[in-house]
């Protein structure tokens, strides 16, 4: 906050922000003619859009003040924008601007009366936000004075000539030394005592408390030549500290961290051990092995503390070593800095973990792990191959850091003079607790990856002496950048590609089809240092290079929903083939000039998410899709990894129902892969007080935040063993159903959860002759049963030879929950010859002989029992948590009542540990047993769980405020569409779109004087049946389509929730028998808007037009309509016809239609089948 005062004495409080687009307005109104003059005739919201950098100052009412433009080359055309830097540096040669150092001032705007003071703020401001920034250029026409405002930070260095008009410009610099200076950096002196304590103890006094009040002089006079302490100085006050060390504990580092990428922060040595001499023996077993897939820097970090004692002291390195006993306050002061700066963070104070004791082989020896490590990227290898380093040392530490806040944007220019102090070092190293928030000095090193037995809590940045350089050279590339791009290549795994990209350029500047194509590289101190090729976006190939370290520099863009379009019926009308063909699955990664300077948050927090079900996969897209956060310790447990892997083909045809959460596509165009490491393995136990995950009963993985959405899955049903040869029933057994099967799962038995175990399935069915022979039992009350029955047919089961089974229902509704599309499914199973069997038990597999395999299976009934042959049984009795989950939990001694227990933010009894999805249920203080997660939308309630979390790391949410005691007694509830379909018996393609709601039998529901109307076309017999339901407030509650043909599912979806008048008038249309065919109705060229994947934003804004005060002498749309509702009006026309006279009379009709065109002709490409005003 900076205070200005006017010259009439006015002040206001002032701060600095970024521009946002809802700035414009008052930009425009502050600029005047001279603005114009000065910087030209200026779209403003296409400058905003290409702009670098845009700061707003505003005051303490958020009233904006001035606003400034700053782009990476020079306005009024004086030179092209890629090169401009020789033009500039002939101006004055002491002014060795370059692309890294330099912006253009495009625009400046300012209240006239505080403009001076605003101008100087926002330099300042800009200044510290861009630390590499050194120059900021102006350009005016000649003839132009700069004016009282922008002379006082602006200084002529001369003028140069126009490329397009006949005139000449002035150039004006403006310098980082007047604004914001490098800051002086020097030795520090015990003198700087004074100065440095109150930067400490504003924010930590366990340093003091710990080693007197004068540690740190002492700290200072303790400098040899190993050990240093610099300062920073502003007027010749220290205004921060940086104490450095060259002994470092290479040993446990090479332990703990790969740094191969480093070579060990050791200078090469001849004997070097680089590559393993032979292959490695294999350890472990296969159960404890973990597989992980990842990207870049990506990797599990499961952390394995030691048996005994005095391991884990030497290992968790509590200080410096020193051969002798003795020990002076300096010494004890460095030994324990972590410990005492680690409580009380923050970005003034930093610390680097004690990695400079001075160990001997024998007491690091023991801390090397012999178990499997994590493979990742490539197939898993055997042995743990760990590279040698024999050169000496050439990485020193920081031990200690701490800056004033006013300066902490220049931290790195201490780098300079301590790189000085080792000329022999290469490498800087910072350790830190790996919950420490991303400081700005941080900011500019890379992050170690530490290997899966490390047991530091620490994390390990690096940085380079050569980040120090500033001179680098983005060109196009030439035949003889060849050479230096294969050395820059030669270990990636795509590294052919780039290579053929590379020559392709060189030949032809183009692909084979035809697509311009280009190649650039970067080139350091005559070495090339990194290579880009571009092409056309709309001919993209779907296969990416490494990103590594591009990918922390873009902006993972969210897939979007495409419309299905008819494109026989739209013609002409439809859009172009670009848009409406399939899209090619890969993920899309973007950055642009105003993301340049657009800094990302680090969130290194371990968040470790149980469970790849819709739940968690929400969960863990709303996170990574978080443009302005980069979670680095992403992880997912999972029994098969990833799903998405399409491993039935294109096969339409699936066992398992939908919900139509996520398909293969949507997987591929996420690439959760890049963003999140994944532990292939089962969750055996959770050890809370370690914050361990135990995977597959002996691997660990650790976390701060741990994500249960490991949801419910079908278990092994357990024969209830009842003799058939005695002829029971039913009514003569005991219940079991709450009983676990503990024997041997038969080899030809299958629960199917996921397309894994579906593909295992269809593998057993094609290698056992299943379809030519023997039958298939099918056992069980869920959609499931349908939908893999049809799948048995269409692959060729012979109808005959499946036999369906009911188990006695456990509600009176079924799982289809409408007669219609029951009896036509019924019809088609019956017309197929599929068996029947209802109510029955299962009793015993192979008469209650050894089971595996299943030859035979005894079911009792309400009546009498039967036998049926089996050569395969799937079973899709009710769902529930599985065992090993459930023993977990309880062994964890997390609450557990039926499912895992939450409360409304989905929190356990433990706070570190959150759940979601159908593995919970609400707590009984709520006395709402009959709603749970499974009654809503699993994608809605992974994204709301995100939202939940994001509070916690997320800096630019408004703090979460408690609710009241009464409303925190309230289960929220989620508005999102319950979803399900897939293909039934009878070839019949279905959907059913609900409103989250307590099961109830349809008929009941249409009882019920509030139902609203129902509108049905065609019949569930013929197979072109389409039921609506619009509840009493006229809006679409429930869709349900039975069809013999493939429907548009997407589309259908987005008319849940929508007003049937927006549906042209829906039920006026039914009512006058104009729709014979909903099929058809939805297919017409007026309704592809609804589908369009932005016709929500064009809701809200209608809505916020409506709701806006609009006239000054009339109130809202809104508003009038609640007057209405609250009798504050008496009317003499009916309240509708009266709206709607207002609304044609006023403002808000040609707002309203504004709108409307607008979208439409923003959003023409997807579509073109609507016209507007001017193209017809």
């Amino acid at each position: 906050m900076l205070v200005l005062t006017s010259p009439r004495g006015k002040s206001e409080v002032v701060h600095c922000r970024r521009t946002e687009s809802r700035d414009i307005y008052c930009i425009k109104s502050l600029m005047r003619k001279f603005t114009e003059k000065l910087f030209g005739r200026l779209n403003v919201i296409y400058l905003l859009e290409k702009a670098n950098l845009a700061v707003t100052l505003c005051n303490d009412k958020e009233e904006i003040m001035a606003q400034a433009t700053f782009v990476d080359y020079p306005n009024w055309n004086v030179a092209k924008q890629d090169d401009w830097v020789s033009l500039f540096r002939e101006l004055d040669s002491e002014i060795p601007c370059t692309p890294l150092n330099t912006l253009f001032m495009h625009l400046f705007v300012a209240v006239d009366e505080y403009s001076i003071g605003c101008c100087k703020e926002i330099i300042r401001t800009v200044f510290k936000a861009v630390p590499e920034l050194h120059f900021i250029f102006l350009i005016v026409p000649v003839y132009m004075s700069l004016g009282s405002t922008l002379i006082t930070v602006f200084t002529q260095v001369g003028s140069i000539p126009c490329l397009t008009f006949e005139e000449d410009f002035a150039v004006y610099v403006c310098h980082r030394h007047d604004h914001y200076p490098q800051l002086h950096i020097r030795r520090a002196r015990v003198e700087d005592h004074d100065d440095l304590m109150p930067i400490f103890l504003h924010h930590d006094t366990i340093l003091k408390e710990t080693y007197g009040e004068y540690f740190l002089a002492e700290l200072i006079e303790a400098q040899d030549e190993e050990n240093h302490a610099v300062v920073c100085e502003v007027e010749g006050i220290a205004v921060g500290f940086m104490s450095v060390c060259s002994r470092v504990n290479m040993e446990l580092l090479h332990e703990c961290f790969n740094l191969g990428p480093f070579h060990g922060l050791c200078n090469p040595h001849p004997d070097d051990i680089l590559e393993p001499l032979q292959e490695p023996s294999d350890q472990g077993s296969e159960d404890a092995t973990l597989k992980t897939s990842s990207q870049g820097s990506k990797t599990v970090e499961e952390l394995q503390e030691p048996d005994f004692p005095e391991a884990k002291e030497s290992i968790q390195v509590k200080g410096i070593t020193y051969p002798h006993q003795g020990k002076t306050v300096e010494e004890a002061l460095t030994e324990d800095l972590s410990s005492a700066v680690q409580s009380g963070y923050a970005n003034e104070v930093e610390n680097i973990e004690k990695l400079t004791e001075v160990s001997t082989v024998e007491d690091v020896a023991y801390h090397v792990s012999t178990e499997d490590s994590v493979s990742i990227l490539l197939p898993e290898e055997k042995g743990d191959f760990r590279p040698s380093y024999r050169g000496t040392p050439a990485a020193f530490c920081i031990q200690l850091f701490c800056i004033d806040e006013k300066y902490e944007a220049r931290s790195l220019d201490f780098m300079n003079f301590v790189f000085s102090l080792f000329p022999d070092k290469s490498f800087c190293i910072i350790s830190l607790p790996h919950l420490t928030p991303e400081f700005v000095l941080i900011q500019n090193f890379v992050k170690a990856i530490p290997f899966n037995n490390c047991t530091l809590e620490q994390d390990l940045y690096v940085f380079h002496r050569a980040g120090l350089l500033k001179s680098i050279n983005i060109r196009l590339a030439t035949d003889l950048d060849t050479p230096g791009v294969e050395n820059l290549v030669s270990t990636l795994m795509l590294n052919k590609s780039i290579l053929s990209d590379l020559n392709q350029y060189n030949e032809a500047c183009r692909d084979p089809d035809g697509t311009s194509l280009q190649a650039f590289v970067a080139e350091v101190a005559e070495q090339i240092v990194g290579i880009a090729v571009i092409r056309n976006e709309m001919f993209q190939n779907p296969y990416a290079h490494s990103l590594t370290s591009a990918l922390h520099y873009l902006v993972p863009v969210r897939p979007r929903r495409q419309i299905v379009y008819p494109l026989e019926k739209l013609g002409i009308n439809a859009p172009s083939k670009e848009v409406s063909k399939d899209p090619l699955s890969y993920a899309l990664n973007h950055t642009n000039r105003k993301l340049t300077l657009e800094p990302k948050i680090t969130v290194n927090a371990k968040i470790v998410v149980v469970g790849a079900s819709n739940v968690g996969i929400s969960f863990l897209e709303t996170l990574v899709f978080c443009p302005h956060l980069k979670f680095s310790n992403l992880t997912l447990i999972s029994t098969h990894g990833l799903p998405g892997k399409n491993l039935l083909g294109t096969e339409q045809r699936r066992f398992l129902a939908s919900d139509h959460c996520f398909n293969d596509k949507d997987y591929a165009l996420m690439s959760l892969c890049s963003w999140v490491n994944i532990v292939v393995g089962r969750m055996t136990g959770i050890d809370r007080a370690a914050k361990q995950v135990i995977v597959s009963k002996e691997e660990i993985v650790l976390y701060d935040h741990l994500i249960l959405c490991t949801g419910q899955q079908y278990q092994v049903p357990c024969p209830t063993g009842a003799d058939i040869t005695k002829h029971l029933t039913n009514r003569e057994i005991p219940d079991n159903s709450s009983q676990q099967y503990t024997g041997k799962v038969p080899c030809n038995h299958f629960t199917l959860n996921d397309e894994e175990d579906c593909f295992k399935a269809l593998n057993w069915i094609k290698n056992n002759s299943i379809t030519t022979e023997g039958n298939v039992i099918v056992y069980g009350n869920t959609i499931d049963i349908y939908t893999t029955v049809e799948t048995l047919l269409h692959i060729g089961v012979r109808g005959s030879n499946i036999h369906l089974v009911h188990p006695p229902p456990t509600s009176n509704i079924t799982c289809i929950n409408n007669y219609s599309v029951e009896s036509a499914v019924v019809n088609a199973l019956l017309g197929a010859g599929v068996s029947f069997h209802r109510d029955a038990l299962l009793a015993q597999w192979n008469d209650g002989e050894y089971p595996d395999p299943i030859r035979s299976a005894s079911f009792t009934t309400p009546t009498k029992p039967f036998r049926l042959q089996c050569s395969m049984f799937f079973s899709f009795c009710e769902k529930n948590v599985d065992y090993e989950t459930f023993k977990a939990f309880n062994d964890a001694c997390l609450v557990y009542d039926g499912r895992l227990v939450i409360d409304t933010n989905f929190h356990t009894n433990d706070i570190a540990i959150r759940a979601a999805g159908s593995l919970t249920k609400f707590s009984n203080r709520y006395y709402s047993n009959e709603w749970t997660h499974n009654s809503f939308s699993s994608k809605e309630i992974g994204f709301q769980l995100a939202a939940a979390m994001l509070s916690l790391f997320d800096p630019t949410l408004e703090p979460v405020t408690e609710p009241p005691a009464d409303l925190d007694r309230l289960i929220p509830m989620y508005k999102g569409a319950k979803i399900q379909g897939g293909i039934l018996p009878g070839h019949y393609h279905y959907l059913h779109v609900a409103k989250p709601a307590i099961p109830t039998p349809l008929e009941v529901q249409m009882a019920q004087p509030d139902f609203g109307l129902e509108i049905v076309t065609g019949s569930a017999q013929d197979g072109n049946y389409f039921r609506i339901h619009v509840n009493k407030y006229k809006m679409v509650e429930t869709i349900t389509c039975l069809s013999k043909e493939p429907f548009p599912a997407s589309n259908y979806i987005r008319l849940f929730g929508q007003h049937e008048q927006v549906l042209n008038n829906l039920c006026e249309r039914y009512d006058d028998n104009l729709i014979p065919d909903l099929f058809s109705y939805f297919s017409e060229s007026w309704c592809m808007a609804l589908f369009h994947d932005r016709f929500i934003d064009l809701r809200k804004e209608l809505r916020q037009i409506l709701a806006s005060k609009k006239e000054e002498d009339l109130p809202s749309i809104e508003k009038l309509a609640h007057q209405i509702e609250d009798e504050e009006i008496s009317l003499h026309e009916k309240p509708r016809k009266y709206l709607q006279r207002v609304f044609q009379e006023t403002i808000y009709k040609s707002l309203v239609e504004k709108s409307v065109l607008d979208y439409l002709h923003y959003n023409h490409y997807h579509l073109p089948m609507y016209a507007w005003p001017g193209i017809i």
